[in-house]
């Protein structure tokens, strides 16, 4: 290997020297000297070669081109192809073969990309096979399928007058630097690649909102532009970030609930296929977190996965558990980086947009300047041939027998007409005049040459002006883009704001929750003991202790908690409606507490006192109520002199609901022998007060969005749809409503609802005015169900009222006033079955409601909507508790006298 193959031998390093600086002497020999001179360091070496490479990797493979938008491989594919280009497709392993004189690394790169333009559905053409990205299938052997470039490929990719070229890696042939590209393809398409020590994620975006948002660039306004993806589904693009690094985009699938034991997706998100997204359905099934009990993949052109759910199984829970445990969502991190010249950078998606609409701009000028330039010389040639053969200057040519002489004659003879050229005759000019055939002199056309001549001089003025209003000619051409090939690029992806779904909400409890009382364990592994609840494998357990203590930890398979067991339960986060009753013992031979409370929030693994603190404390008495239950227990006193009743009954449901920091009221003073319970009633708490998140579409009882009233028991919640169905439904926050729902509130069961509807077989629009008589938690259709049958406007108001707006392109309504009609007086309420009364027999152009779908007045009787919810004491907050006194609270005092009759001496605890 030669020095020039590795590099320069440094002479001062000929000879190894140990760390004293003096020859070692195993390198004493002359031999080994010789040896030494030819030894060379690596270090640099390796240091060059890698910086080398990867610049290589980032400029030349990986990163996409900031003007043009395409990587090399595939602006090399692009050429090729419309070198190719006759209008008909070509195999692609022809493409392939043709791209290898440009592209020296091999034909599957080329295939590969190749594919993968094709699949983007914007540059090229695809005939056969070309792979499904929903399946994830490959496609077929390049020798079987066909592609040529798209008709808006053709349009604004190409232009060999705009083009920068460069010699291709062997020199034969020539290839561009840049394609000359009119439009923002980056974005439209999108790009993906990871380099040495670089990766660049452009997700992207819709063909027409980057076309209006090119148009707000030019005119000065605000631009903002976000992913659309070929798959559809749904996207929250708050935490977008301009497509920045450290940015996130959460993309979901579309789930539509067929009834409630099928559940389908018929969109999937982004970077997902069906088998993918299958895949991860039955691991989460596998591992217990939800339950289905057999999937389906009818995709073909468009997604279509069915899942059957396993009996018991809530559909609207696993929607909620589907986005948290598979990858029916799946969060997506943008990472904008592109090559501007020969330098890599970060920007963002609105800056590229920017950049390449100016680059458009820039490109158009250009091509108006050439165009301008063909003109005038076109121009400059007709004018000169007019006069040439009008002054009949061809004549005289035999007079001159060489080229100077000649030249001199033809320059003399034009000398009279310069003023009317654009620009100086050159000897190159005359060289073309001489050229002209006698045919063509002697069927010379005046009159043609003139409108020639007129109409170059029109087309120039154009393209003046054009150039003078370079920013709208672009806006022009960039409206003329989405007229011409808009069509059928509507938006796919659905753009919402996402609710937080917490896993533990929605998981499913596919564990047992056993408790040893006597060991003081809990977990699902101890199968000899009997169980508690079902659980989870991320569920939180709430432990009680006889001491008065309580604990909240994570659940495991087998797991030491601490002896003096009471009470041990799942325990959820937020938690208001499960309400504890306990007293105590306050310190040794102290008063006896009591208090009702909820637990909502904690910190794990902390241990908390129910009582005062008081050395000696007890607990007397616990129980749960899962939804406030109010319950009366029977206290019974140690017998001693004086008393005159041992034996007294509590109804706890008296008490005000507290934070688990409150001291409690007291009980009595006297020494308490045995608490037991006597009846437990209903709930003391309030009914739920839930509201309607407009932005997420989902309930919540935290008081954001429409208030929809206070529910308890039976409640439910009426939802009406654009196609005329209504669904009554329970108010489980859970509870997912389909994307045509019009109209929420509280069902009042007495309420009508009044439609108006056009029937499609009678051709008529009718009235009706109806209860719902079926009350299931699915949708009920009302209207008929004939084809071309519609909902023209439906109402739960007291006394709508509608318009009927009269099509005004019949001669017999021309000429008819809108008419307003009050749908309590027209018809009666009737079943829920019945046709209804007909509207008018006259042509109707629409009928809408002149008021809100609710009506903004009441109903006769009806008890007004009460907004406060502070009607319970909240918690101290679990890291910054806050105690309160019990000398704060009132003390219950009853007249305790003997009980002959009390059977025990000695205190028992429950």
């Amino acid at each position: 290997m030669s020095e020039d193959e590795i590099g320069p031998v440094d002479p001062e390093n000929d000879d190894l020297e140990n760390e004293g600086g003096e020859e070692s002497s195993s390198f004493g020999s002359d031999d080994h000297k010789h040896i030494d001179e030819n030894i060379i360091p690596l270090s640099g070496l390796y240091e060059n070669w890698f910086l080398d490479y990867a610049s290589y990797v980032i400029l030349e493979r990986a990163v996409p081109s900031l003007h043009d938008g395409f990587k090399p491989v595939q602006r090399r594919i692009l050429h090729s192809m419309k070198e190719l280009d006759d209008g008909r497709y070509n195999k692609v392993a022809n493409v392939i073969g043709n791209t290898m004189k440009y592209h020296p690394h091999g034909d599957a790169s080329i295939g590969d990309a190749l594919v993968q333009l094709g699949q983007k559905e914007l540059l090229i053409d695809c005939q056969g096979n070309w792979g499904n990205t929903l399946t994830g299938d490959g496609a077929a052997a390049p020798r079987y399928i066909e592609a040529r470039l798209s008709k808006f490929a053709s349009h604004v990719v190409f232009n060999p007058k705009t083009t920068n070229w460069l010699l291709s890696y062997d020199g034969r042939n020539k290839e561009p630097d840049n394609l000359p590209v009119k439009f923002p393809i980056l974005l439209a398409q999108g790009a993906e690649g990871i380099a040495v020590g670089m990766a660049c994620k452009i997700l992207p975006h819709n063909f027409n909102e980057l076309i209006e948002q090119s148009i707000n660039h030019l005119r000065g306004k605000k631009v903002e532009i976000f992913p659309d993806f070929l798959n559809g589904g749904m996207a929250d693009f708050t935490n977008y970030n301009d497509g920045l690094r450290g940015g996130k985009v959460r993309v979901r699938a579309k789930i539509k609930k067929v009834d409630n034991k099928t559940l389908m997706i018929n969109e999937i998100p982004f970077g997902c296929t069906t088998s993918s997204l299958i895949e991860s359905i039955i691991k989460a099934n596998d591992k217990g977190k939800i339950k289905v009990k057999k999937i389906e993949d009818n995709t073909a052109a468009e997604a279509e996965i069915v899942i059957h759910l396993a009996p018991g199984v809530s559909p609207d829970k696993t929607i909620d558990a589907l986005y948290a445990f598979t990858d029916c969502e799946v969060s997506i991190s943008p990472n904008a980086s592109v090559i501007d010249g020969d330098t890599p950078r970060f920007m963002g998606v609105s800056e590229i947009l920017k950049v390449n609409t100016d680059n458009t701009l820039t490109l158009l000028r250009r091509e108006l300047e050439i165009r301008l330039s063909e003109l005038e010389a076109q121009w400059h040639f007709s004018t000169l041939e007019k006069i040439f053969i009008r002054e009949e200057m061809y004549i005289d040519f035999k007079l001159y027998s060489d080229k100077e002489n000649l030249f001199q004659y033809m320059y003399k003879r034009f000398e009279k007409f310069k003023k009317q050229f654009i620009r100086e005759i050159v000897d190159e000019d005359l060289q073309r005049l001489t050229q002209i055939p006698m045919i063509r002199i002697t069927r010379f056309d005046s009159d043609k040459a003139d409108e020639l001549i007129a109409k170059l001089e029109a087309e120039m003025e154009e393209v003046k002006k054009n150039l003078e209003n370079l920013v709208e000619y672009a806006i022009e051409y960039f409206k003329d883009l989405k007229k011409r090939f808009g069509a059928g690029k509507e938006r796919r992806t659905e753009m919402k704001v996402f609710d937080n779904i917490a896993a533990t909400k929605v998981i499913i409890a596919n564990r047992k929750l056993y408790v040893d009382i006597e060991e003081g364990f809990i977990g699902w592994g101890l199968k000899k003991t009997e169980a508690v609840n079902d659980c989870s494998e991320i569920d939180d357990i709430i432990v009680f202790f006889d001491t008065g203590k309580f604990i909240v930890t994570k659940v495991s398979e087998k797991k030491f908690v601490g002896k003096g067991i009471v009470h041990a339960d799942v325990w959820k986060k937020g938690d208001k409606r499960t309400i504890y009753h306990v007293m105590y013992q306050d310190g040794a031979g102290g008063a006896t507490m009591m208090k009702r409370f909820f637990v909502n929030s904690v910190t794990r693994d902390t241990e908390y006192d129910l009582t005062r603190g008081i050395k000696g404390s007890k607990l007397l008495y616990f129980s749960v109520h899962p939804n406030g239950e109010r319950e009366v227990v029977t206290v019974m006193l140690r017998p001693r002199p004086h008393l005159k009743r041992l034996r007294f009954d509590i109804d706890l449901g008296d008490l005000l609901i507290k934070g688990r920091q409150s001291a409690g009221n007291r009980v009595t003073k006297e020494i308490v022998q045995k608490i037991t319970q006597k009846e437990v009633g209903g709930s003391t708490l309030a009914a739920r007060k839930i509201w309607y998140d407009t932005v997420v579409g989902r309930l919540n009882d935290e008081g954001r969005g429409k208030f929809l009233g206070s529910f308890k028991g039976e409640d439910r919640i009426l939802t009406l749809y654009k196609n005329g169905d209504y669904r009554l439904s329970t108010f489980d926050l859970a509870t997912h409503f389909d994307e045509d729902m019009i109209h929420i509130e509280k069902w009042v069961p007495d309420r009508p609802i009044s439609a108006v509807y056009y029937d499609g077989e009678k051709d008529l629009h009718y009235v009706k005015r109806f209860t719902c008589e079926i009350t299931t938690d699915k949708r009920v259709s009302y209207i008929s169900e004939t084809e071309g049958s519609y909902l023209d406007c439906v109402s739960t108001a007291f006394n709508p009222v509608v318009r009927i707006v009269y099509n005004k392109l019949l001669k017999e309504t021309k000429n008819l006033p809108d008419n307003e009609v009050a749908l309590a007086d027209f018809i009666d309420v009737k079943g829920m079955k019945a046709q209804g009364n007909q509207l008018t027999k006259l042509k109707v152009k629409e009928v809408v409601l002149t008021h809100e779908i609710e009506g903004s007045e009441p109903w006769p009787d009806e008890e007004p909507l009460e907004l406060d919810i502070d009607n319970e004491s909240e918690e101290a907050d679990a890291d910054n508790p806050v105690s309160e006194s019990g000398d704060d609270n009132p003390t219950i005092e009853w007249d305790l006298t003997k009980d002959p009759d009390d059977p025990d001496d000695q205190p028992t605890l429950f």
